[in-house]
């Protein structure tokens, strides 16, 4: 249940920061990233600089992640059947990744594994839905939910604590 509530709380960091939509999105899809590939792998590192060096959100980074990485262990047998059979009856793609395989660097993207480059090529075809689709509702939820609700006693009280002078000095 703990972990609920913190969901909860990050969900609502997220959608009531500071940062614009599209800055919340770009974080919600490369969260996504993180989330439907296996972690350990050198894109992943890849994202995760560019969510911490880049202006974009890292609670929505952290919301993609969870939300889209518990959806991935849903669709592991379709991203690894994708990848087999990019790997297997890609034309001259297998050269290309027998290529990868033995290139020092590029060895620890870990390309060959069925199930990350199938992940990650799912990834790609639902990056830019992911994208126009947060942002989409991040905006409809900060025009009409957020606009509703922040004026509540409950809200005012919260704001009006020690606890949250203390929060707004580490947010960015």
């Amino acid at each position: 249940m703990l972990w609920f509530i913190r969901f909860v709380q990050r969900l609502v960091k997220a959608l009531n920061s500071e940062g614009t939509p599209g800055q919340v999105a770009a974080g919600v899809t490369l969260g996504a990233a993180v989330g439907m590939t296996p972690l350990l792998s050198l894109h992943n590192l890849v994202f995760v600089l560019v969510i911490l060096f880049f202006n974009i959100s890292v609670p929505g980074a952290v919301l993609g992640w969870v939300f889209f990485g518990t959806a991935a262990f849903l669709l592991d047998p379709l991203f690894d059947r994708a990848g087999a059979w990019i790997l297997t009856d890609g034309g001259v793609l297998p050269e290309l990744f027998a290529t990868v395989y033995n290139t020092p660097v590029l060895a620890f993207t870990n390309l060959t594994n069925t199930v990350v480059l199938g992940s990650l090529m799912g990834w790609l075809a639902l990056a830019v839905p992911i994208f126009f689709g947060a942002r989409w509702a991040i905006a409809r939820y900060r025009k009409h939910i957020y606009e509703r609700y922040k004026d509540a006693r409950a809200f005012k009280a919260i704001r009006a604590t020690k606890a949250y002078d203390v929060y707004r000095l580490f947010r960015p």
